[in-house]
């Protein structure tokens, strides 16, 4: 498989993931880390990390933000119990 179509395949997939998460908001963080062995948290440090390895700076926040299409806080307030 082209190396470009791997990682379009691969970014839609994330992108799904996000929509799926997005959707399902009534499932914690803690819960999540229980049955999965990651959370949300764990996408935004793993999304951070990408891109730090890239040369691009982005805090916790930002990365967060971009896994929960909102602020961080925002989202606590919205949807965890």
């Amino acid at each position: 498989m082209d190396t470009n179509i791997e990682v379009e395949l691969e970014a839609a997939a994330f992108r799904r993931l996000l929509e799926h998460l997005d959707a399902r908001k009534d499932v914690q963080n803690i819960e999540l880390m229980n049955l999965a062995g990651f959370c949300r948290n764990c996408l935004a440090r793993w999304y951070r990390e990408a891109a730090a390895e890239r040369g691009i700076e982005m805090n916790d926040d930002d990365a967060r933000e971009r896994v929960y299409g909102m602020p961080y806080p925002e989202w606590k307030l919205k949807h965890q119990r």
